[in-house]
């Protein structure tokens, strides 16, 4: 395996403390993110360049590294023997860490990331991780910098999504943009999902949690009220005087509905269980209310039956 100088990737002397460490990373980091440096070969160095402050910003890896360096320029292949799977080293604080070893996840939560690197770094980085991917990332002065000693940041997006596909739950596709590249992430939409709800998935950017806020669109014709949802029905002045049957549109199709006589324009009915899912599995109420339409285009035997009513309605007013 080549071993990696880490010291040269960055630019500095295996003398430079800390600060000078992050200032070269800083500078390189800008030189060569995806985002500004669209050249060949840019990505892969910038990867590089994570991948070495990585090791040398943290002061127990950096000592890690100082006793490998110390072992590989000695030749042969003493560091690789000494440094392997399974070993341990002493850090200027006193403590015993362990490295090397078997992860079950650990080529996903290294992804990106050198075969030197996965070896002689790579299970202290999943365990500093939680078994997450090394992807979580600050800005600082301008430049985005990996951190290994806090969990990944989290990414966040919206999905829109229709009242049908809260309704039902759905399967959704999202694209993202990362590093420069596209990421097509699938989604499951639960059931009886809210707008702005959060969804959380977990490690789903390379070990970053993504949170996506839906945004139920607006239909047409159904209002959601929490879990109930409310729809407006056109209904003839006939059926609301007289009362009948009506058919109501829901959510899993049409239903009938029966209507008591001198229904008002603007009543609300309830038709219980037709409304979203809850959580529990028991379903909100859908709230119908009623549109009266008033007829147009009478004929003359229409007309001759609404002078009758009217006439009919002032006798009765003064009887009143």
């Amino acid at each position: 395996m080549e071993f990696k100088d880490y010291y040269k990737i960055l630019g500095v002397e295996r003398s430079a403390d800390q600060k000078m460490i992050s200032k070269a990373y800083r500078r390189l980091a800008r030189q060569f993110h995806p985002d500004v440096n669209k050249g060949k070969g840019a990505e892969d160095r910038f990867k590089e360049i994570n991948e070495a402050y990585q090791v040398l910003g943290k002061p127990d890896q950096r000592a890690k590294f100082d006793q490998m360096f110390e072992a590989y320029q000695r030749g042969g292949m003493d560091w690789q023997q000494t440094f392997g799977r399974g070993g341990a080293y002493q850090t200027p604080e006193g403590w015993t860490v362990t490295f090397g070893g078997d992860s079950e996840n650990l080529d996903d939560v290294l992804g990106g990331f050198s075969d030197f690197f996965k070896q002689f770094f790579g299970q202290e980085f999943a365990t500093a991780r939680g078994g997450r991917s090394p992807s979580g990332r600050r800005r600082r002065g301008g430049v985005e910098e990996l951190i290994s000693e806090q969990p990944p940041a989290a990414a966040e997006s919206t999905l829109d999504v229709t009242l049908e596909e809260a309704f039902r739950g759905s399967q959704k596709s999202v694209a993202l943009q990362l590093n420069g590249t596209t990421r097509r992430l699938d989604v499951t939409i639960p059931k009886g999902v809210r707008d702005r709800q959060k969804i959380r998935l977990s490690g789903a950017l390379d070990g970053s949690d993504l949170y996506l806020t839906i945004r139920v669109v607006p239909h047409p014709h159904f209002e959601r009220r929490d879990d109930d949802v409310v729809v407006e029905v056109p209904v003839p002045l006939s059926e609301a005087m007289l009362g009948g049957k009506i058919q109501v549109p829901t959510l899993e199709g049409t239903v009938d509905m029966t209507i008591p006589p001198e229904t008002q324009n603007g009543q609300l009915f309830r038709l219980r269980g037709q409304g979203m899912p809850k959580r529990d599995g028991s379903r909100g109420d859908q709230l119908v209310r009623v549109k009266v339409v008033l007829p147009t285009k009478l004929s003359a035997r229409e007309q001759q039956l609404f002078e009758e009513l009217r006439t009919l309605r002032k006798q009765d007013s003064r009887k009143a």
